[in-house]
């Protein structure tokens, strides 16, 4: 493993920001840690930097134990990439300066600084200074500054967020081949869903100073641990059940659940493109309250006539023929479902997976 994270623990004070966290990354591997403000993302990312040190357990980096009970390697000696918001470059500095900053003086003179700006896509930039570059251009000579030392790690902390969205989509597709090409291990820590999903192999959500699931972003999304992962990671239907004999019996029918359950009262949640919507009018139909026509796809709202049954959204893609609203038409649910476990007194959901 390039990074492993074993029950870190840091506050302020009195104010817990890091509770217990796990993490451990293969070399090669691009992990987003995703969460809201406060949340701790920019913490666990200065104690493995270097810049903080944890109260309690072990940060190793390439196998070498640079944070716990006994060792604190500073951050200079971790020979890890760091990339900061904004760049953080030096003005008076031209971009090859800034790029060979870290690097000894052999090292500058030869071709590392060159190589570091075609990899970018900066050959021919290397004598401007950065008050004559684009945002999107001294992000992507942040990340060259951070490459220089040949890390085999690469931190990079919310790079994108003060650039606009159409630039953020561009550079991020250019940042993970960069860093592909680099062949390092990378730490991405955003708030920003979609460049969580699209630039990560595995995202680890954080809240409240732990590690809630830590997933592919394929998984994340059909199997969260939480309603309120799920949530998260696009639009849901969340109905209640029954769970008995590896099914789920909802309002809208009987499904094959997506993991094992133990029989009882649960949560389910249907994705509203697992939501089928015609067929013949059976015992599961609803009304049609509103549609939303995009072209590729549609969406559409529906109250369905069962008794305690909440509103429903369908998408419906490659649409050809939408209902109308006020039409009565059959819904159903389309391959596995996800569920969790319900509170047998209160009925309310509880944080974990069935």
């Amino acid at each position: 493993m390039d990074l492993e994270v074993t029950g870190v623990t840091k506050a302020y004070g009195a104010t817990p920001v890091l509770a217990g966290i796990d993490l451990a990354i293969a070399s090669g591997e691009v992990v987003a840690v995703l969460g809201p403000s406060g949340s701790g993302k920019t913490t666990l990312l200065r104690v493995i930097a270097g810049f903080e040190r944890a109260d309690a357990g072990v940060v190793r980096v390439h196998g070498e134990a640079v944070d716990d009970a006994a060792t604190f390697v500073p951050a200079e000696r971790r020979h890890v990439g760091y990339v900061p918001q904004e760049g953080s470059l030096f003005p008076h500095l031209t971009v090859a300066q800034n790029v060979g900053f870290g690097l000894s003086r052999r090292e500058r003179r030869g071709t590392r600084v060159a190589d570091l700006l075609a990899l970018v896509g900066l050959a021919d930039l290397g004598r401007r200074y950065p008050h004559e570059l684009s945002g999107g251009q001294q992000q992507r000579v942040a990340l060259a500054r951070g490459l220089a030392i040949d890390p085999r790690l690469v931190l990079l902390d919310e790079p994108f967020s003060s650039l606009d969205v159409g630039l953020r989509a561009a550079l991020r597709a250019d940042v993970r081949r960069v860093i592909r090409d680099a062949g390092a291990t990378a730490v991405l820590v955003t708030h920003d869903q979609d460049e969580a999903l699209s630039l990560a192999d595995r995202v680890a959500v954080i809240r409240d100073g732990r590690i809630a699931q830590c997933d592919t972003p394929e998984r994340l999304y059909a199997l969260p641990a939480t309603p309120d992962l799920a949530r998260q990671f696009g639009e849901v239907n969340l109905l209640v059940g029954t769970a008995r004999d590896g099914r789920v019996v909802t309002a809208l029918g009987d499904h094959e659940a997506a993991a094992p359950l133990r029989a009882g009262a649960v949560e389910v949640l249907v994705r509203p493109e697992q939501v089928i919507v015609g067929g013949p009018v059976g015992p599961a139909c609803a009304e049609v309250l509103d549609t939303e026509f995009y072209g590729h796809d549609a969406v559409v709202r529906l109250r369905p006539e069962a008794p305690g049954a909440p509103g429903l959204l369908a998408r419906v893609a490659n649409p050809s023929r939408l209902p109308v609203r006020g039409e009565r038409v059959a819904v159903s649910v389309q391959g596995p479902v996800v569920a969790w476990p319900r509170d047998p007194v209160e009925g309310a959901p509880q944080a974990r997976p069935a």
